[in-house]
């Protein structure tokens, strides 16, 4: 099974380029962040067109996330459990061929010194619950791919030193993420290669063409996810278009 994460930065502006990712990588499952719409509006027709599912959790102009699969889907979960004031659509699941499916766009928490950051650090506490108290016991593969807004170490950002007060790179969320790591989670890029890859690059200063980017799209695999690990890359084609996201896919493989 091939399975993609893509922060879209906005189906309506990237279609044409998500369709076209589509067609010429015809990925089984794809988890999309930033799709910015509700659901109504999200452009089922022509997704449905290229034999996917669809299932939406959205948001008017913000956030918002989906699930596209050439597979049924079942038992779909829509909003990250744990604080039921929260609106914000950042979080999907659903059970696809035996597995668990999650797709997350975890905050990106800037600046620091606001209540964005807190924000961002109960957001990853809800999620470091959900994983240990409802995915983790199930003893069903589960995978968690999305924007997670976290560089897990200095390797994965171009400029350590610029990164020095930014919520991606604090250890306060560098932490969180250790620690679904040590629930037994494998990040599953990071286990198969050692080298510098990155699957963001801003818009500005041409960051692109500099190849100044950071790493913060990622696909964390429970133990029984891990075991059918058999590939995961860095799409990096489809950020080279014009109108591009500012985000690149991350494609999974499991046996």
């Amino acid at each position: 099974m091939k399975l993609a994460t893509f922060n879209v930065n906005s189906i309506k502006a990237r279609l044409p380029r998500v369709l076209e990712w589509l067609e010429e990588t015809k990925p089984d499952v794809v988890v999309l962040q930033e799709i910015k719409c509700v659901d109504d509006a999200f452009p089922r027709l022509e997704i449905e067109s290229l034999d996917y599912q669809i299932a939406v959790h959205g948001q008017k102009t913000y956030n918002g996330v989906a699930i596209l699969s050439r597979h049924p889907m079942e038992d779909v979960s829509k909003g990250l459990p744990g604080d039921p004031s929260d609106e914000q659509a950042r979080y999907i699941e659903a059970t696809i061929q035996g597995i668990r499916v999650c797709g997350l766009y975890l905050p990106n928490g800037n600046p620091i010194d606001t209540e964005k950051f807190p924000y961002k650090l109960a957001w990853m506490d809800r999620l470091i619950a959900h994983v240990r108290d409802t995915l983790l016991p199930t003893e069903m593969p589960v995978v968690l791919g999305g924007d997670y807004n976290v560089c897990p170490t200095e390797l994965d950002c171009y400029e350590p030193a610029r990164f020095a007060n930014d919520a991606l790179c604090q250890p306060q969320t560098r932490a969180r993420f250790r620690t679904m790591l040590n629930f037994g989670l494998t990040e599953a890029w990071r286990s198969l290669h050692n080298e510098v890859g990155y699957s963001y690059w801003d818009y500005q200063a041409g960051r692109w063409q500099k190849d100044e980017g950071v790493r913060i799209d990622h696909w964390l695999l429970s133990p029984q996810a891990a075991d059918r690990l058999v590939g995961c890359e860095i799409d990096k084609g489809p950020r080279g278009k014009e109108k591009a996201s500012d985000h690149t896919p991350v494609i999974l493989e499991l046996s």
